[in-house]
């Protein structure tokens, strides 16, 4: 199974609650912050909604 990670590169001010609660649920906490986690259907899901303020890899 492969992982995403997960790179935070612009900042949650100005962007909608929502946005900013999906910024938190995948455990990015600011700019700069990066995060691994397993790829799924929900994580995709999550990822596009914020896909404005993120950089993702796919890492084996």
């Amino acid at each position: 199974m492969s992982t995403l990670v997960i790179t935070q590169v612009k900042s949650a001010n100005g962007t909608n609650g929502r946005q900013r609660d999906t910024l938190r649920s995948l455990g990015l906490r600011g700019i700069g912050k990066t995060v691994e986690r397993p790829d799924s259907e929900p994580l995709r899901g999550m990822v596009h909604a914020v896909r404005h303020l993120v950089t993702v890899e796919e890492k084996s």
